[in-house]
Formats: structure tokens, C-alpha cells, sequence
């Protein structure tokens, strides 16, 4: 048997960057967000986000890539919003998204970074804070 304890925080935004994570229905949507991960044996740690965007912490199954794990979570939550009709438009989440591993250290700091949310974005744009992620990723140059 393997052990394995991969962390990732993955961020995502509606299609659009459009604000449609509103009110109830946010709660609502992360909601099903972790049944849905739950029933499908995923972790999420934290759950929390903006009108157009989510932060998810979240353990990597050993047996999946992160674009696997991604699909199950982002597709089947757009499919179940719009089979619910709680959006009265077609709703899609952007194809694009971030995802890096944390360390065990940094645990805590991501925890709290993802339920300050609301709080955090009176100072940064999201696409202000998505530009910072890439950019300290080392993904697009800085």
C-alpha cells in the first residue's frame, strides 16, 4: 500500500470571470462542491471563494492527476448547477486554472489565506491575485 499526502491549492473561475457566485447560492454550490468530493472519495480541506472565483485545498489521490481530480470537481459542479437551474443562464467554470502543491508548513497559512477570502479581495483584484499566483509560480514571467 502506498502512503501518499500530496496538498494542492487549486483556483478557479467562473467562465468569463463573470460574478455569478452570489449570496446563498455560493454557499449552496460549495455545498454540493464537497458532498460531491466527499462521495467521490476526494479531500477538500477549504472551500471558499469570490462571486467569480473558488480556492480549493484539497489532498491529490495517489491513483489521479490533477487534471483528472479538477474535471471530477469542476464538471460535474457546472453540470449540477445547470441541471439545477439555480443560475437562470448556462453557467461554465473558465477551462484555465492554477493548482501547486503546499507543504505541510504551510498548511495553516493556506487555511486561513481561503476562508479570509471577502476580507482579502477589498485590497486585490482576483485578477490581481491570479496574475500573483502564476507569477510566483514561476509560470509567466514577473
Amino acid at each position: 500500500m502506498a502512503f501518499v499526502r500530496i496538498w494542492v491549492h487549486a483556483v478557479w473561475a467562473t467562465k468569463g470571470r463573470q460574478p455569478l457566485l452570489t449570496g446563498a447560492l455560493r454557499g449552496s454550490i460549495y455545498q454540493h462542491i464537497l458532498e460531491n468530493a466527499a462521495a467521490k472519495d476526494l479531500y477538500i480541506a477549504e472551500l471558499n471563494g469570490g462571486t467569480e472565483h473558488i480556492h480549493c485545498l484539497m489532498c491529490l489521490k495517489p491513483d489521479m492527476s490533477i487534471a483528472k481530480q479538477m474535471q471530477l470537481i469542476k464538471g460535474e459542479s457546472s453540470y449540477w448547477i445547470n441541471k439545477q437551474g439555480i443560475i437562470p443562464t448556462r453557467f461554465d467554470w473558465a477551462d484555465e486554472y492554477f493548482a501547486a502543491s503546499v507543504s505541510e508548513q504551510e498548511l495553516g497559512w493556506i487555511k486561513n489565506y481561503i476562508r479570509n477570502q471577502e476580507q482579502h479581495h477589498r485590497k486585490l483584484s482576483f485578477a490581481e491575485e491570479y496574475d500573483s499566483f502564476l507569477k510566483n509560480a514561476g509560470i509567466v514571467g514577473g
